[in-house]
């Protein structure tokens, strides 16, 4: 079960010259997961997306989803089958002359949807979604959270077993953001949804993904859970966005020398709430200031990060590495500039 590509691929033509958008590509998506595809623009993960549900039709290679080959089914089957394959897109793609309740109304009457039942499911959709005092507002008087939400509204009408985000919150503010990320978390864990969402916000896929697959140049370059993509990242793409999260760079005014060095720990799992710098002032005779720390909370596991300038006798500021190095769950960080 779940979402399979094997060895997907998408050539386009254009101005008699092939562009290749998607290198052959293998990918399984689990079922149930939150399934994160972050890269910049012109990675593929767009075109990734949309293969996905074969608005773009593969150059190789075939797409299952839940033991179904997409790519073998009728245009008529396949119309069917994207009716359990909701999207949701970045600028909303709401109608503009319909109501709130119109707009989600709009999508089950196309699928032919039990027309006795509609009326209920509209309902039940706007309280999933926290619109019910909205049912009569047209999108223009909605906000930019508010549309999304219509929008998420609309491709949960047809009970999905697959949702789609298209840069979905892009357009929003970073609260909004939060918001919307929010409520498509509680979708996944109270509906069971697989939710393939893509972005070019390391702050997204932080927020809401199990695992997440990093994008360049039409390909999967680095693939992980979320927590070993922020703990561990292997490729220098990945390693920009991390850091963009973290923004840990050495303050200009800081020279380093054999008496001077900035030393930046990673605290991994519960060791993120140790307090472990104490530790540090009554074992070494050094001078230690904080430049920068934080913790973050990805999956609910703590990550810190802890920066500090360390000044004194070089012997001693190499006993205080070998200190770190041996402390379990403790490492020392790499800063990506």
């Amino acid at each position: 079960m779940g979402i399979e590509l094997k060895d997907v691929s998408k050539t386009f033509e254009m101005k008699n010259k092939k562009v290749e958008a998607l290198k052959p590509t293998d990918l399984i998506i689990n079922d149930g997961e939150i399934f994160g595809l972050i890269g910049f623009s012109g990675a593929g993960k767009s075109t990734l997306l949309r293969l996905i549900n074969l608005l773009e039709r593969p150059s190789t290679g075939s797409i299952t989803i839940n033991d179904v080959s997409l790519d073998k089914l009728s245009e008529k089957a396949l119309r069917i089958k994207r009716q359990k394959i909701g999207m949701i897109f970045q600028q909303f793609n709401l109608i503009e002359s319909k109501t709130v309740y119109e707009n989600i109304e709009f999508v089950l009457k196309a699928s032919k949807f039990d027309k006795h039942k509609v009326k209920d499911r509209v309902k039940e959709l706007l309280e999933l979604t926290g619109l019910s005092d909205k049912i009569n507002t047209l999108p223009k008087n909605l906000s930019g959270g508010q549309k999304q939400r219509v929008g998420i509204a609309r491709a949960l009408a047809n009970d999905p077993e697959v949702l789609l985000c298209d840069e979905a919150t892009s357009a929003l503010d970073p609260d909004t953001t939060k918001n919307i990320l929010r409520l498509l978390k509680k979708i996944n864990q109270d509906l069971g949804i697989t939710i393939v969402l893509i972005t070019h916000e390391m702050e997204v896929i932080k927020e809401v993904a199990d695992r997440v697959g990093v994008m360049s140049a039409g390909e999967i370059i680095e693939m992980n859970d979320v927590y070993n993509i922020f703990s561990h990242p292997q490729h220098e793409v990945t390693q920009g966005f991390v850091q963009d999260i973290y923004d840990f760079v050495i303050p200009p005014h800081i020279q380093e020398s054999d008496g001077s060095q900035v030393i930046t720990i990673k605290f991994l799992n519960e060791n993120a709430e140790a307090n472990y710098v104490n530790q540090l002032y009554r074992h070494f005779d050094l001078e230690i200031s904080i430049l920068n720390g934080r913790i973050e909370y990805i999956n609910e596991m703590p990550l810190g990060f802890l920066m500090l300038h360390v000044q004194g006798d070089t012997g001693e500021i190499a006993k205080l590495k070998t200190f770190i190095d041996d402390s379990k769950g403790i490492e020392r960080a790499e800063i990506y500039g």
